[in-house]
């Protein structure tokens, strides 16, 4: 088979496979890996920054004996330094480049993965759609008239597309499960404090925001944890070790577990047929897996916490303009998008003690959460409401796009302070994605599963979120309810690989 098929069939686990053993070469990945990027991206817009030779020479001296020897990889434009590749957070403003690299880089590349470019994000991570002013709009590989969702949503793009099997991507308010529902990729947000940010970051959104991977498979997300995982001396805490490695939890029969389903919107908004189709889906699977699905409700998961989510938020991305400005040495709210300077300037409009207590109570309801929920192995729950959005589905328009506008100009944002006002812009926000937040301010792992396809062929993935520190549990029930489904399988169609597109028909329509 040419190595384009071999990339585009294999998981990152499988193609490391056939570097050891010497059917293909490192050489010939990347090669291949970089050809189809170049084929795929006019289609898809997925590239921030190419790293090309780069990768070619690591591709000539990496180890072979390395877990991932080989294996291209792409890492997302966000919050992570590769030691002379500019990032740019998605902005049109002044872009930073990094003289050193990321404790997880650093990890990424001793096991053996050739990082081959960098992927699209929103500004700063804002959207759950990745589309910017800066780069434009990334599509989807299934149907490119739609969104991958966001903010990794060039990660997702390039794992689906068959140019890499896996990408670095980040999560602060879903970032890494909606771009996974929206593609039909494994999509594992961690614990806190699993995987170090330093040195680039301490913490980021309060601890709201954690890296890891967006994968093909639910082994290739254990693995590239075992890979990245662990403390460092700068990082001021780490999630609980795990109990064995999270590869062998991915191989382990997870036993009788006891689930549970929560299926209301916390904000009260329309959930779609397609996504409680989706829901149920993953509810039989796990039936048939043997495990026991209860139905709850969670009251402390209201529009109160998501609107303390929503300032939370604006309150980072003020401070994030400011570090931004003081990093060029002048002001850049003039270069970044309208949503994101209303946003910021609703930050700077909000008190010290204000965010304290704003994060003290969402806290307290974190603490609400994990206990009412600590019964259960883990919790079956949406992730988006509706199938993906076509493309600029999320735009604002008419009558909301001239509030935006007069926030903007007429530096209107103490509106805001309005609460039913800030509800409004936070509805019109989340409309999308009412439910990844919750694991991002409680700290808890959730992990996103493809289980199903919509009848107009687009995936739509449901997350299971764990006990902190519990990644192992859901690996282990991702792992059996992938095996269930048949999920792996599964290829979006765009430009496959001609010996491989009758398996992708195939496994498209199973």
């Amino acid at each position: 088979m040419p190595v384009e098929g071999l990339l585009w069939e294999h998981d990152a686990t499988g193609l490391a496979e056939l570097v050891r053993k010497g059917e293909v070469s490192t050489i010939e990945l990347v090669e291949a890996a970089i050809a189809r990027a170049e084929r795929v991206n006019p289609r898809i817009n997925a590239i921030a920054e190419r790293a090309y030779e780069e990768a070619r020479e690591r591709a000539g001296k990496v180890d072979r004996q390395t877990p991932l020897a080989g294996v291209p990889f792409a890492i997302k434009d966000l919050g992570i330094a590769w030691n002379g590749v500019p990032v740019h957070g998605g902005s049109k403003a002044p872009f930073f480049v990094p003289d050193f690299d990321s404790v997880l880089t650093e990890r990424y590349l001793a096991a053996g993965l050739i990082p081959i470019v960098t992927s699209t994000t929103p500004e700063y991570g804002l959207r759950l759609m990745t589309e910017s002013l800066a780069f434009g709009i990334t599509r989807n590989p299934w149907n490119t008239d739609h969104t991958t969702g966001g903010s990794s949503g060039g990660a997702a793009a390039l794992v689906a597309s068959g140019v890499v099997p896996a990408a670095h991507a980040s999560d602060g308010g879903g970032s890494i499960r909606v771009p996974a529902a929206t593609t039909g990729l494994v999509g594992l947000k961690t614990s806190r404090g699993r995987v170090p940010l330093s040195p680039l970051a301490t913490e980021s959104w309060y601890g709201f925001v954690v890296d890891h991977a967006l994968t093909r498979s639910v082994r290739d997300s254990a693995l590239l944890l075992d890979l990245t995982h662990g403390p460092d001396p700068l990082a001021p805490y780490a999630a609980r070790p795990p109990k064995g490695t999270f590869a062998a939890a991915a191989m382990r029969d997870p036993g009788r577990l006891r689930l549970a389903v929560y299926r209301q919107s916390p904000l009260g908004l329309e959930i779609s047929p397609e996504t409680l189709a989706a829901l149920h889906t993953a509810v039989a699977l796990a039936r048939e897996g043997g495990h026991t699905v209860e139905e709850i409700a969670l009251p402390m998961i209201d529009r109160d916490f998501m609107a303390g989510f929503a300032v939370s938020v604006s309150s980072a991305v003020a401070g994030t303009i400011r570090m931004e400005s003081i990093r060029t040495g002048r002001s850049i709210i003039g270069n970044v998008e309208r949503a994101t300077r209303v946003l910021a300037r609703f930050g700077e409009l909000l008190s010290a003690g204000e965010v304290y207590a704003t994060l003290e109570r969402l806290h307290a309801a974190a603490r609400q959460l994990i206990a009412a929920t600590a019964a259960y192995d883990a919790v079956l729950m949406p992730i988006i409401a509706h199938p993906p959005l076509p493309c600029g589905a999320m735009d604002p328009g008419g009558a909301d796009e001239f509030i935006e506008d007069m926030l903007d100009k007429l530096r209107l944002t103490r509106l805001l302070r309005i609460k039913s006002l800030l509800g409004q812009l936070m509805d019109k926000s989340l409309w999308f994605t009412h439910w990844p937040a919750i694991q991002n301010v409680t700290g808890q792992p959730s992990i996103a599963m493809p289980v199903y396809v919509t009848d107009a062929g687009l995936p739509l993935g449901i997350q299971a979120a764990g006990r902190p520190g519990d990644e192992e549990t859901l690996l282990s029930l991702a792992a059996q309810m992938e095996a269930l489904s048949g999920w792996r399988s599964r290829r979006a169609p765009l430009m496959a690989p001609a010996q491989a597109a009758g398996k992708a028909r195939l496994a498209a329509a199973s």
